[in-house]
């Protein structure tokens, strides 16, 4: 049943539904200039009418006549913004612009602003990219990536840009159909999150990515244990184009869960493979491996369950040493992932705590620099593709990621402003104003699956434009072409230095030759790490 608070969303449309028959009644038997406050109300009563009926706006729709003021608010925007930025120097001002830049992009506006950068350009840490000037003009951008290595049947053909992982229960059935129906449309790939494929993601026919995690939802066994039947089940969907093995996320590394019983939907038991009535735990740590060996070995088992898709791992780097397990075990036993998706500690999440979120886990630009520095210095980066998440939401944010490193990108807070999401930090609490992160059918039914996938489709689109547009005035021909020396970085007060001084790339194989005199820190850790196990060595 909806709870007393999503009724009262409705309260000031029936208020000015029952103020019209008021006045009414009361200029037929008092005053005929009651007519003037009637006419007022029963405007405001059709207006709150086609409110709830229209497909374009989730506030309009969950908040009939009262979600004018919010827009009301915007039209004097522009007047209050410079005040807005200078007076708040966190991370509000960036939720402003990338809401707004995405905003645009998802409704085909105008996307080019007057009077210069909003950037704070002499800051330590400001980028940017270096032009030239012959620039080229790209007219197809409709960028990919190849995915699979030498052991996988079935590659994929991914674009540069997909959904990032959030599961159906953490958001709505409606976000969920909107953003795979907006992937369909689009031709791009949606990670399913933890919490595995739902009917919604099914309605939608777009691409998934397989998010198997510490609870195995999906392929659940009734101890909590990994089912490998129904793995292959599962993965066997042709919609599944590539299984992803969750070791962490960005915003709480090292953080299980626990799905209440109280929150648990028919639905969300149907996708998840669990009981009703029942607490569902999601363990910090999996327990189908325990050492780096076995971990390459169960990459390798879901690679052959599935039926040779590509298969690989995201995590956000903690323990350097534990990675450079991961990689050694890689050359051990023959086995390398297809992919790895490094997520950085900016990364979002419905909730998670404080602690978690703003101190634990290695920021993406540095993770993923690590990640590509160790694959290349094993001797394995041309194996393994690498995608990167946590904040990506412009096409500079893509074409850093690229310079950096990384073959592809994905982004979840991007497509979460294209279907809607106001940031009004309600995610767990079921009250989500726009029906994104909400179980409440009639908050949810704000969210039109119909208008919002085509806005889905569109940002992507527009975005990966504008990727085209950068990468031609760097005068190159595509974005893979990016790489460190591309961008320029701010050190501080009149001091910069070229993107490959600041994130160079070590050479091939360093690690493996004893001869490379370069990388010191990295070969310190690497002979530390063992691919027997996680545990560090005796002192």
């Amino acid at each position: 049943m909806p709870d007393l608070g999503s009724m009262m969303r409705y309260t000031t449309f029936t208020g000015v539904v029952v103020a019209s028959f008021l006045c009414l009644i009361a200029a037929l038997i008092w005053t005929g200039w009651m007519l003037i406050p009637a006419a007022l109300f029963i405007f405001l009563s059709f207006l709150g009418l086609h409110d709830v009926r229209q497909p374009h706006h989730s506030i309009l729709r969950n908040y009939p006549v009262l979600g004018h003021m919010r827009f009301l608010f915007e039209g004097i925007r522009p007047e209050i913004r410079q005040y807005l930025i200078e007076s708040d120097q966190d991370e509000e001002p960036f939720s402003r612009d990338a809401r707004s830049l995405v905003y645009q992009r998802a409704k085909g506006q105008e996307d080019k602003r007057p009077f210069g950068t909003r950037q704070r350009v002499y800051d330590a840490g400001y980028a940017w990219v270096t032009h030239s000037v012959i620039p080229i003009h790209i007219k197809d951008t409709d960028f990919r990536v190849k995915i699979g290595g030498d052991a996988c049947k079935q590659p994929y053909d991914a674009s540069l840009y997909n959904i990032s992982a959030m599961s159906f229960g953490s958001l709505s059935a409606n976000a969920i159909e909107a953003l795979n129906t907006g992937a369909k449309l689009g031709g791009f790939a949606h990670d399913t999150g933890e919490g595995s494929v739902s009917r919604y993601h099914k309605a939608g026919g777009g691409d998934l990515i397989y998010q198997v995690a510490s609870g195995y939802f999906g392929c659940r066994a009734k101890d909590g244990s990994f089912d490998p039947e129904k793995f292959k089940e599962t993965a066997s969907l042709d919609q599944i184009k590539m299984i992803e093995l969750k070791l962490s996320q960005g915003a709480k590394p090292g953080h299980g869960g626990m799905l209440p019983a109280s929150k648990i939907s028919p639905e969300i038991a149907e996708a998840r493979g669990i009981p009703m009535g029942e607490d569902c735990i999601s363990p910090a740590a999996h327990s189908a491996f325990s050492t780096p060996i076995e971990m390459m070995q169960f990459i390798g088992e879901l690679r052959d369950l599935s039926g040779g898709k590509p298969v690989g791992f995201k995590l956000c780097i903690g323990h350097r040493r534990e990675f450079m397990c991961m990689v050694k075990a890689m050359l051990e036993t023959g086995i390398a992932p297809d992919f790895i998706v490094v997520d950085g500690t900016e990364g979002g999440t419905g909730a998670a705590p404080v602690e978690f979120s703003n101190h634990i886990g290695m920021p993406l630009i540095e993770g993923l620099t690590f990640v590509h520095n160790t694959l290349r210095g094993a001797g394995l980066r041309g194996q393994v593709k690498i995608g990167a998440a946590g904040k990506i939401i412009s096409a500079f944010d893509i074409a850093r990621a690229l310079a950096l490193g990384a073959d592809w990108c994905n982004s979840a807070r991007g497509f979460m402003f294209a279907i809607g999401c106001i940031q009004a930090q309600a995610c767990h609490t079921n009250h989500c104003p726009v029906g994104v992160a909400t179980q409440d059918p009639i908050r949810q039914r704000a969210l039109d699956v119909g208008s919002k996938s085509q806005r889905v489709a569109r940002f992507h689109d527009n975005t990966l434009q504008a990727l085209g547009e950068m990468t031609g005035a760097a005068g190159l021909e595509h974005p893979g072409d990016f790489m460190p020396q591309h961008m320029m970085v701010r050190l501080g007060d009149k001091e910069m230095v070229e993107g490959n001084e600041a994130y160079p790339y070590l050479p091939e194989g360093f690690l493996l030759n004893t001869q490379e005199d370069v990388g010191a820190d990295y070969r310190k850790r690497w002979a530390r790490a063992s691919a027997k196990s996680f545990a560090p060595p005796p002192c």
